[in-house]
């Protein structure tokens, strides 16, 4: 929902309000827009005078979140940016009655512009002429830029990757040049523009990022070959995973991403091939389950096969099997569970065997005969018949 209610209440009391930012160039650009930012002449206080429900969440630097029907927006002053002495946040910003200053301290010209209710663009950096010409350009000096905050550096490149766009010279110059500064980054922002990148049309451009040593603050940086990125579909899961199998040295704990998508990235990453025959899908649904095996399936684009086993309703599991340990009061612990999983790898071969009273009878036959006493599994003379037939 767009909140012109925000624009039309401070307007209606004589301050200046516009859209600004990324909903402006998504606009432009007839991309989705997922939040509506609004910058305003009026000082935070003087907008949660004017909204009944506000949180004052960076009050400090001007921003108040305005919660208006169920979703929630912020709503910033106008303001000019001190000095920045940690390369990530300024020590204080100035409140200022200008829009083109407030423009003035923002990233890159796309995202410097600003949308006036009836639809009117301000654009005092030529930043429509860029989205036109698909540029990513820095606002002013862009080595200023980047040693004002490092994570512009990420943003650029992940910006390159969502829209197609190049990075214009200079921009790109600054960028090599001052790319030592990220390893002050935290790990949390450095992953999220990794995994926003990982996530787009582009994927492969992650391997700039790590060519230029924009992730060193997670630990890994080199030349790598990422273009199998773009094989595998845009799932967090899946990506990862294949970014583990393109780079198997990767630490995904240093992202500090969750430990269940760090443990089944690394899981699927350790059972992929490029392709899985009928036989060893199922092997691997039975050794590792249904969300390993939905991820290796993608990485190997054989999404179509694994619902086809799925669907077919064969046993892939020792929860499929019919019987169970309790089938077995003989045999003691581990041995029981040693039948079962023998006989799961049984039925996986030979799905039509998977009914109790095939399963009692081979359990008894080989609990009664051993492979040492010279008797052959009954799987193995299947299997010969198969290959005679």
């Amino acid at each position: 929902m767009r909140p012109d209610l925000i624009l039309k209440t401070l307007e209606g009391e004589g301050f200046v309000a516009c859209f600004v930012g990324g909903c402006v160039r998504d606009t432009l650009l007839g991309r989705p827009v997922h939040d509506w930012d609004i910058t305003t002449s009026a000082l935070p206080e003087e907008i949660m005078a004017l909204f009944p429900r506000c949180i004052p969440t960076g009050i400090k630097h001007g921003t108040v979140t305005v919660l208006l029907r169920g979703e929630s927006f912020e709503v910033t002053t106008f303001r000019r940016d001190g000095a920045y002495h940690d390369g990530r946040h300024p020590d204080g910003v100035v409140f200022v009655p200008n829009l083109t200053e407030d423009l003035a301290r923002r990233d890159f010209t796309i995202n410097a512009m600003a949308m006036h209710l009836d639809g009117r663009i301000t654009d005092c950096f030529d930043g429509k002429a860029d989205l036109k010409r698909g540029i990513i350009r820095c606002v002013g000096d862009p080595e200023r830029r980047f040693r004002e905050d490092a994570l512009r550096m990420l943003r650029a490149w992940r910006f390159s990757a969502q829209l197609g766009f190049q990075i214009e010279d200079d921009t790109a110059r600054a960028i090599r040049e001052n790319a030592g500064l990220c390893r002050l980054l935290s790990r949390e922002r450095v992953c999220a523009e990794a995994e926003k990148t990982l996530l787009s049309p582009r994927p492969e451009t992650l391997s700039v990022m790590l060519r230029e040593g924009l992730l060193a603050a997670c630990g890994i940086e080199g030349d790598y070959e990422l273009h199998a990125l773009k094989t595998v579909s845009a799932e967090a899961d899946a990506r990862w995973a294949m970014l583990k199998v393109l780079i198997p040295k990767l630490d995904m704990q240093q992202f500090r991403l969750p430990s269940r998508r760090v443990q089944l990235a690394e899981t699927a990453a350790a059972a992929y091939r490029p392709s899985y025959a009928r036989q060893e899908l199922k092997a691997l649904l039975a050794a590792s389950g249904e969300e390993v095996a939905r991820v290796c399936a993608k990485l190997s684009n054989q999404e179509a096969l694994l619902e086809e086993i799925l669907q077919s309703g064969e046993c892939v599991s020792l929860r499929g099997l019919a019987v169970n340990g309790r089938d077995f009061p003989a045999l003691q612990g581990r041995s029981a569970g040693e039948m079962l999983r023998r006989l799961l790898d049984h039925v996986l071969a030979f799905p039509e065997d998977n009914n109790r009273q095939t399963l009692l009878r081979l359990a008894e036959e080989w609990s009664g005969n051993s492979d040492a006493d010279g008797h052959k599994d009954v799987g193995d003379v299947k299997r010969q018949q198969k290959d005679t037939l």
